[in-house]
């Protein structure tokens, strides 16, 4: 079943789902978090998962979990942000791949980076590194609210990635976001549209009320 909200985000670009949250007075964006492939982007619903530094008395293991995702599922991978072992690889891109799922974003590093770029699955880390969280980290809890770069990720929020990065709608505002994106989107469609037909760009920013386009609303 399609979702609507999903398809919305996927024809926004971040930076417009940016502007939208700074009117509404929301923070989603991930900083700090980028693309694997510039050319890759993902949307769709998060499916969460909470990694912690390995536990010496009952050590527990990085995860079995990506056997029960649906399509169209963006794998959010919390990491601690710690650039020493990574959580993703080459094992999962292609299993990831194969079940069609959304992507994958982590607040760490992945490795193996070579076969999301071959297969054009989308990969959004912190960064890139070869060696493995396999006795270093382990899942602490899937599906509980974590930290992306500095945004909250709830089970089923809504991921937007493209070139500039990641950002998350919270799933109780979602509407409400991309309203106010698509409504900045028709008026920067309207400037651009303006300038062509030979409007100085200074007359059709002040026209379409462009520099307060993502003000803040007041309450």
């Amino acid at each position: 079943m399609s979702d609507k909200n999903v398809e919305r985000a996927r024809r926004l670009d971040t930076a417009t789902l940016s502007d939208a949250m700074d009117k509404l007075g929301i923070e989603g964006v991930c900083r700090g978090i980028k693309p694997r492939d510039q050319m890759v982007g993902l949307a769709g619903r998060a499916f969460t998962v909470l990694y912690g530094p390995i536990d010496p008395v009952k050590p527990g293991t990085v995860g079995d979990y990506i056997d029960d995702l649906a399509p169209g599922t963006v794998v959010v991978l919390d990491n601690g942000g710690r650039e020493d072992c990574t959580v993703w690889g080459d094992i999962l891109t292609e299993v990831a791949n194969a079940k069609n799922l959304g992507g994958t974003v982590i607040d760490g590093p992945c490795r193996d980076v070579h076969l999301c770029l071959k297969l054009g699955y989308p990969v959004y880390s912190r960064s890139y590194s070869m060696k493995t969280g396999k006795d270093r980290v382990q899942v602490d809890a899937v599906q509980v609210p974590v930290n992306i770069g500095d945004a909250r990720v709830c089970p089923g929020d809504l991921m937007r990635g493209d070139s500039d990065g990641i950002v998350v709608l919270p799933q109780a505002r979602e509407d409400e976001i991309l309203d106010a994106a698509e409504a900045i989107e028709a008026a920067e469609d309207k400037i651009r549209a303006a300038v062509r037909a030979g409007t100085p760009l200074r007359e059709a920013r002040a026209q379409l009320g462009y520099h307060s386009l993502q003000t803040k609303t007041k309450a």
